[in-house]
């Protein structure tokens, strides 16, 4: 099992409040995109996955008209 340290950022749509809510956590996993499925299940929602440079995985997620996004960086 793998363990990232995952930074959680919760995207203020609002046009006059641009600050974001950030939470950070440690999570074992064997695979960050089937941990961000199983976190979501049962809920509507869509992801985008990219993959950077640096090896991070960022899932920008949008669900119940808020955007999420998780940077998972493996430790």
């Amino acid at each position: 099992m793998k363990e990232y340290e995952a930074i959680r950022e919760i995207i203020n749509q609002c046009p006059l409040n641009h600050s974001r809510d950030q939470f950070f956590e440690e999570i074992e996993c064997e695979d960050p995109e089937i941990y961000i499925q199983q976190k979501f299940q049962g809920k509507e929602f869509t992801y985008e996955k990219i993959q950077q440079k640096d090896g991070s995985i960022v899932f920008d997620i949008f669900t119940a008209g808020i955007h999420q996004r998780y940077t998972f960086s493996e430790i």
